[in-house]
C-alpha cells in the first residue's frame, strides 16, 4: 500500500467530519463510522498488492516456459496484473 495506515485514518476521519458536517450523513457514533470507513479504504487501497501478490505466484509458476521462450517478466507481470484486475474489476 503506498499510504500509511496512520495517513488512511487520518483521510477517513477527514471524510465523515466533512460528510457530517454538510449534513450527508447522521451518526450517533463518529467513532465507529471513522472505523468502518478506516477498514474500508485500507481494504480498497490494499487491493493491488494483493494483486501483485497474486501475479507474483501466477509468474512463478510459468517461469521456466518464461525463460525458454524468452518472454520478458515485466512485460508479464504487466499483462498478468492487467488481467487479474479486469477480473477483479479494480481501478489502478
Amino acid at each position: 500500500m503506498i499510504f500509511s495506515k496512520d495517513y488512511v485514518g487520518y483521510l477517513a476521519r477527514q471524510t465523515v467530519k466533512h460528510l457530517v458536517a454538510e449534513k450527508m450523513i447522521h451518526t450517533d457514533k463518529p467513532a465507529l463510522v471513522n472505523e468502518r470507513v478506516t477498514t474500508g479504504m485500507v481494504d480498497e487501497l490494499a487491493l493491488e498488492d494483493r494483486i501483485n501478490d497474486e501475479v507474483r505466484v501466477i509468474l512463478e509458476a510459468f517461469q521456466d516456459d518464461m525463460r525458454k521462450t524468452g518472454a520478458s517478466y515485466p512485460e508479464m507481470f504487466k499483462k498478468v496484473k492487467n488481467e487479474l484486475a479486469r477480473k477483479y474489476k479494480a481501478v489502478l
